[in-house]
């Protein structure tokens, strides 16, 4: 699964994902959590950054709590179920990140590491979101990560990794076309390891209630 995530620097970050107007303010973050409010780029006639919480609550849903159990879609059932199908036909979006959290268990000791690009550079997170009305009439927003099956960097640590995509696939990804199941299938490969890296960081980071720089130091 993919359970925290850091957007360890905001200069150019909009300008990344092809942000060119009224993107919101942000300030750098490390230890970003479920339910908690980041900037998810979605197409509306152009790019824009939209601030939305981690935790998927579909259209539909009765209570929003169903959110804190939606924060990832598996790309394999993703188009299926009915929480996420929707969402993957018209509602797709990217999230920003440098990169992200995953612990490795052995025995009843798990050990977060600290996952991103060798180049520090920033990427996108495969994502799909919705809105939802509120009894008072006024909207939540929220997204979910899609994730797959782990590269090589990603399986000495974890069965699971988001769905990172290249940068030439995030145009079509951000496309209100139907994507078939094909197309969806080369979105969904792991991304290339030879551009990643990972490394053990600090047990600090397993309380979201810590978010400093240091928690992406290697430990």
């Amino acid at each position: 699964m993919c359970g925290r995530f850091a957007i360890a620097y905001t200069m150019g970050l909009f300008s990344r994902f092809g942000v060119k107007e009224d993107a919101p303010e942000f300030v750098p973050r490390f230890n970003i959590a479920p339910t908690q409010s980041v900037p998810v780029i979605v197409r509306d006639g152009k790019r824009k950054a939209v601030m939305m919480n981690w935790g998927l609550v579909p259209f539909w849903a009765k209570d929003p709590k169903i959110g804190n159990r939606l924060i990832n879609a598996r790309a394999e059932s993703v188009s299926t179920k009915p929480a996420f199908r929707g969402a993957l036909k018209k509602r797709r979006c990217i999230v920003p990140t440098t990169g992200f959290y995953e612990w490795r268990r052995e025995d009843k000791v798990k050990t977060p590491f600290y996952v991103h690009m060798k180049d520090n550079s920033f990427f996108g997170l495969a994502g799909m979101y919705d809105k939802w009305r509120r009894p008072d009439g006024s909207t939540l927003q929220t997204f979910t990560i899609i994730t797959t099956t782990p590269n090589s960097v990603l399986e000495k640590i974890h069965n699971r990794m988001p769905v990172i995509l290249k940068p030439e696939q995030e145009e079509d990804w951000l496309s209100n076309a139907e994507l078939s199941a094909k197309a969806l299938e080369g979105f969904f490969k792991p991304y290339p390891s030879r551009s990643m890296t990972a490394y053990e960081v600090s047990r600090t980071v397993n309380s979201p209630a810590n978010d400093s720089p240091e928690l992406i130091l290697p430990a």
